[in-house]
């Protein structure tokens, strides 16, 4: 299965990948998805916002145990991030079939559309309009770069977008929801633990600034004439990082969009994108305020207008604790082995739907903590051992 996944959507230059939201390396993904479900035997079928389903059981019966996670990609990330978790759940599958287990749940694998959002810029798109967390209107509004609206980018790629939206009758009959994915972090590798089960993700959101001056010629203005807001930018991604080390949170500006963007120009925009992550809602206030007043100053004292939109958001998220407890009583089982619990920051599938049914979460350790990278890497023993681990978590649950 990982052989045959990983050339879909490697840059030959890059080496990483560009699986992106309805595009052709997207549709290919999708297909290899299709092929291992009916290969296996298992009902296979797309729901109303675009994400695959895998059943074994009958999908009516409701108390699913259901496993999985995403095969989109950053631009230029790594093999593991989402693919794992989907490998690893078919793999997991053909474990338990292995073992003879006798399953009294249903079991579904899914893969969820568009969750890094490296598309349209709103990450976990698939379960955010499946839990109802994205109205209708709002991703009628997701542009990507292009211009091309999400409806049209589903519409091209042969599916229906006139039936997004909530589907709270599938989560209804669903009774659990676990994600394998590779650790994004050294954690795992500094307690020298193979697999980890996760307690919270952190909250975390996505603010855009928007720095307007004025466009001037850069071999003729005088310094003292400009109104440069390249400078304001420069002098924001600084105070980022001041303010994240205060907090000790994160703070990243990754994306930039520059007008007129000519070399010999002075820009009249400058677009940053920041991403800000904390452990608790009240650091992550502080460290985006902090950015954005410091922001302001600069702004204020280079005669540039500023203008900050929050694009997404997600609070605190805590697993289901009694689920969690669940997954490191079966992993603990005849062992004297203590799975270790921790948290993380970065976003996921199980988080958003947390605040709708129970879910839980596997990391699988990654030895240098490299990820939205190419050299992003979990060994195989590790892979195999989160298996194993997902195996055992899934006929602990599917067998009562």
């Amino acid at each position: 299965m990982w052989r045959d996944l990983l050339p879909i959507g490697r840059h030959p230059e890059s080496r990483g990948y560009r699986r992106f939201a309805w595009t052709g390396a997207d549709l290919d993904c999708r297909a290899w998805f299709k092929d291992q479900a009916e290969a296996r035997g298992l009902t296979y079928e797309v729901d109303r916002n675009g994400n695959q389903w895998a059943w074994l059981g009958d999908p009516a019966a409701g108390d699913a145990v259901v496993t999985g996670s995403h095969l989109d990609s950053v631009p230029d990330g790594g093999a593991f991030d989402g693919p794992l978790g989907v490998v690893s759940s078919f793999a997991a599958l053909d474990e338990l079939r292995g073992r003879g287990a006798e399953l009294a749940r249903p079991l579904a694998i899914v893969n969820f559309g568009d969750e890094e959002g490296a598309r349209f810029g709103l990450a976990c798109v698939g379960s955010r309009l499946t839990a109802g967390q994205l109205t209708v209107d709002n991703a009628h509004k997701l542009t990507d770069g292009d211009g091309v609206s999400l409806p049209r980018a589903m519409e091209a790629a042969g599916y229906d977008p006139d039936t997004i939206g909530a589907d709270p009758e599938r989560l209804d009959r669903i009774g659990a929801f676990v994600e394998l994915h590779v650790e994004q972090g050294r954690a795992l590798d500094l307690s020298g633990d193979r697999v980890g089960i996760a307690s919270a993700i952190w909250p975390h959101g996505r603010w855009r600034f928007d720095f307007r001056g004025e466009a001037n010629h850069a071999g003729t203005t005088r310094l003292v004439d400009r109104r440069d807001p390249m400078l304001t930018y420069a002098e924001t991604v600084l105070a980022a990082r001041r303010e994240a080390e205060l907090a000790g949170a994160v703070a990243t500006f990754g994306k930039i969009a520059v007008e007129p963007n000519g070399v010999n120009a002075i820009p009249s925009l400058v677009r940053g994108w920041l991403d800000s992550r904390a452990e608790d809602q009240t650091s992550l206030d502080t460290v985006v305020g902090g950015i954005e007043k410091a922001a302001r100053g600069y702004a204020d004292a280079h005669g540039i207008e500023l203008d900050v939109v929050r694009e997404s958001f997600t609070p605190v998220v805590e697993f289901d604790h009694a689920l969690r407890d669940e997954l490191g009583r079966i992993l603990g089982k005849d062992t004297d082995l203590t799975v270790p619990v921790l948290g993380t920051g970065a976003g996921h599938d199980a988080g958003i739907l947390s605040g709708r049914i129970p879910t839980a979460m596997l990391f699988v350790r990654n030895p240098t903590g490299v990820s939205h990278s190419p050299a992003e890497f979990a060994a195989e023993d590790d892979c195999v051992a989160g298996v194993l681990a997902l195996a055992d978590v899934l006929e602990g649950l599917a067998s009562r």
